[in-house]
């Protein structure tokens, strides 16, 4: 959430597609995103989904946490659209994302895996330390 805020990427109203369902990314960042807050419409999918590359290929925001490397190319991806690769595969050439390379060519914007969401995590846990420490010195 924060990395989409941090590059001005509207997600209100925006079509979200979350590609797998897991307990750890994606069920939950679903239901963040529709909050009442965030306003997105969002469509939580996966490996098996029918037509999964008609989702994809509309939504304005892919959030990719499947764990198959390279499994969005950028011909599935609506050009300007925001791609965040979470799901992360180690393969003989060493780790690799759900979002092939080439997809950095359509996006308007990326966050890839490994490099993107994993710093903004270790960033983000930082943070919340230091509002909880600074809250807990108030009292």
């Amino acid at each position: 959430m924060a990395l989409l805020e941090q590059y001005n990427v509207p997600i209100k109203g925006a079509d979200v597609v979350v590609i797998g369902r897991g307990l750890t990314v994606g069920r939950p960042l679903g239901l963040l995103l529709s909050r009442k807050r965030e306003s997105a419409t969002v469509t939580l999918t996966h490996s098996a989904t029918k037509d999964l590359a008609a989702h994809i290929k509309r939504a304005d925001i892919v959030v990719a946490a499947l764990g198959k490397a390279h499994f969005i190319t950028a011909d599935l991806v609506k050009p300007g659209a925001a791609v965040i690769d979470v799901g992360i595969t180690r393969t003989a050439a060493g780790l690799a994302g759900d979002v092939h390379p080439d997809v950095a060519k359509v996006a308007g914007h990326i966050a890839p895996m490994p490099g993107g969401v994993g710093p903004m995590t270790r960033a983000m846990l930082l943070s919340n330390v230091v509002e909880i420490a600074e809250a807990a010195l108030l009292k």
